[in-house]
């Protein structure tokens, strides 16, 4: 069985994340998204948070499961036998940091391979963080996040109503 982990922050989750996910899903025979801290970030959602949002936005996708975990990569890698890690890629910024990171990955786990999907075009620009400033601001969200999921961003990130 081939098993990739999608590992990221998804804070929150984004419809760019969801594509790249399905698009993985049609590659593997199992993919785990792996909700991970990220030390450089404050996340608006903790973990349990938002490995739920996952679950509800790939609830349809058989072969797809959400975890968490809080350590190194590779060593969840190792954990579950995945053969590949994916991730996304925006635009060469993103390139020069991942190509890093998966340099790292090989040395700590030779067994895994780190497989890059593009964005598509129309989700180059999203991020999480765009996410979380269109929302605090009070604006529309709903294309850039599964609509399951949509009213529990809205609700945790608009800082709006609270500023009246």
């Amino acid at each position: 069985m081939k098993i990739a982990v999608c590992p990221g922050s998804f804070d929150p989750v984004t419809v760019g994340h969801l594509d790249i996910i399905q698009r993985a899903a049609k590659l593997f025979d199992k993919v785990i998204v792996l909700v991970m801290p990220n030390a450089k970030k404050t996340p608006a959602f903790t973990l349990e948070e938002r490995v739920d949002m996952i679950r509800r936005s790939t609830a349809q996708m058989e072969n797809v499961e959400a975890d968490c975990f809080d350590g190194l990569l590779a060593d969840y890698t190792k954990k579950v036998k995945a053969t590949a890690i994916v991730k996304g890629l925006r635009a060469v910024s993103d390139y020069e940091y991942e190509f890093q990171m998966a340099l790292v990955n090989k040395e700590l786990n030779a067994d895994t391979e780190t497989v890059f999907i593009n964005a598509v075009h129309k989700n180059m620009y999203l991020s999480s963080s765009i996410v979380k400033q269109v929302a605090y601001f009070g604006g529309d969200i709903s294309k850039f996040v599964p609509e399951c999921v949509h009213d529990i961003v809205k609700n945790r990130l608009s800082k709006r109503e609270e500023d009246k």
